[in-house]
């Protein structure tokens, strides 16, 4: 599991005061920078390999301003050129929200899918989720 502490920021709230829903996404998105990284160790646009193909965001409960959130990032299913990254977003000891973002190794110049490198697969093997640990 890879983790991140957020400090939610009072213009993620919404008119209830609470975090907004579309906020939980971009929380998401930037804590797969250490997947990301996986394939493109540097970043870098100009060398990406990857395309999101999906992603589902389920809430449990509110998140609150002024209290620190932490993201925890695991590897779902692995297929041969695909992969699911599972995430919560815990605040308060309470798991406030799930989802799945499943994403696609891609070259761009080909306009297809490839393989995942083997390498890659060794490192999402370290990182795999087990539901009895959420």
């Amino acid at each position: 599991m890879i983790e991140e502490k957020i400090k939610p920021r009072f213009c993620e709230t919404d008119a209830l005061g609470h975090i907004n829903n579309t906020v939980v996404a971009q929380w998401f998105e930037g804590a797969r920078d250490p997947v990301f990284q996986w394939f493109i160790p540097d970043l870098s646009v100009k060398k990406w390999t990857l395309i999101l193909a999906r992603t589902v965001v389920d809430f449990h409960a509110e998140l609150q301003y002024g209290e620190s959130v932490v993201i925890k990032t695991y590897v779902g299913r692995t297929g041969n050129s695909s992969f699911d990254i599972y995430q919560e977003a815990w605040q308060q000891n309470k798991k406030c929200a799930s989802g799945t973002a499943t994403m696609v190794y891609f070259d761009y110049e080909q306009k297809k899918s490839q393989k995942i490198p083997d390498q890659v697969l060794q490192a999402m093997a370290k990182h795999r989720f087990n539901a009895e640990l959420t």
